[in-house]
């Protein structure tokens, strides 16, 4: 199967050069707290738009009150590049991806990542000129943030399971059967984060393109393979959508997706203690505490998420299987304790 992927620059002094690419006037979506680090880089053609909505209705409506503008530049995170997919798709600009931190697999995504009453929804369609991958922006960003962005690359791990799991009972969709390609391409670079967890760690240029091209691949792999989610995604995120639900907070996305590895994992008997080894090695906090949560909300959470991804038409999982206790859940406070307080 052909891998359709972004076109990706890496390289330093990218984000000075948005300005003499991007046709003018544009528009620079980003976050309000970002900006000052990087509006000495824009010239004043630059219009520049605050994101401070993910819900799919409140952007709509947002998009309708914009000052005129030829091209999208999306400068920031995971919310900041999906708001810029949203206004690129409904007013046909060309659209350029700068993003400051390598947290998710956002920037590589052709829909955005928006909310309908707090639920994920993935919509839209669009393709960047480019996405820039500036390595001094990575560097000196936080690096607990870029880290955490091993979670969209190790998750492959539960994906992978889960699809073969769900084809093994009959629970595996008449329009996704299992597909063992799929499932090699994602293991291999999921064991390319696991050999490279040191550069990883340090940020090296190394580092920052290995976990970048394993984000790059799972975020073009929904498209490439049919809209098919199951080799890229499966039980890792449906806690981190129950979380999201329950809590109504907003999270570091590697921190509940990394959890949601190790309970996924934990629930298969699928290596989770050596997924919770790797977890830690990369540097992802996974503690409740971390998260701003508690045990007892993270607990509710592993005990309800069955019932949430039956009510939100999520696909078959071990999720969907697995019985949950009062031991279960405790085992996995144990297990995250003992690692974190080594």
């Amino acid at each position: 199967m052909k891998d359709s992927l972004f076109n990706t620059i890496y390289g330093r002094g990218l984000i000075g050069e948005l300005k003499n690419i991007a046709q003018p006037p544009y528009l620079v979506v980003t976050m309000k707290d970002l900006w000052p680090l990087f509006q000495d880089q824009f010239d004043d053609n630059a219009i520049v738009h605050f994101v401070d909505t993910l819900e799919y209705e409140e952007i709509c409506e947002q998009i309708t009150t914009l000052t005129q503008f030829e091209s999208v530049i999306g400068l920031g995170g995971g919310q900041a590049v999906d708001y810029a997919k949203m206004v690129a798709w409904k007013t046909h600009k060309p659209l350029y991806q700068a993003p400051t931190t390598i947290a998710t697999n956002a920037v590589f995504g052709h829909r955005a990542g928006v909310r309908r009453d707090s639920v994920v929804k993935y919509v839209g369609y669009t393709e960047p000129k480019a996405v820039y991958i500036d390595y001094d922006v990575i560097q000196n960003g936080p690096k607990d943030l870029n880290r955490s962005g091993v979670c969209d690359v190790l998750c492959y791990h539960n994906s992978v399971f889960d699809w073969k799991y769900s084809s093994e009972v009959g629970k595996s969709e008449e329009k996704w059967p299992f597909n063992q390609e799929l499932c090699d391409k994602a293991t291999y670079y999921k064991q390319s984060i696991i050999d490279n967890l040191d550069e990883i760690y340090a940020l090296s240029e190394k580092g920052i393109q290995i976990l970048t091209e394993g984000l790059r691949w799972g975020g073009g792999a929904f498209h490439n393979a049919g809209w098919n989610p199951r080799h890229i995604e499966g039980s890792d995120h449906f806690l981190f959508y129950t979380l999201e639900y329950m809590t109504k907070k907003k999270f570091i996305h590697g921190q509940p997706v990394c959890l949601g590895i190790f309970v996924g994992s934990a629930m298969a008997n699928n290596n989770a203690d050596m997924m919770l080894d790797v977890i830690h090695k990369a540097g992802v906090d996974i503690r409740p505490e971390a998260m701003n949560l508690t045990w007892d909300e993270v607990i509710d959470a592993i005990k309800y998420e069955k019932e949430f991804v039956a009510k939100a038409g999520l696909w078959h999982t071990i999720v969907s299987d697995f019985e949950v206790t009062d031991e279960f859940c405790q085992e996995i406070k144990a297990k995250v304790v003992a690692k974190y307080n080594v």
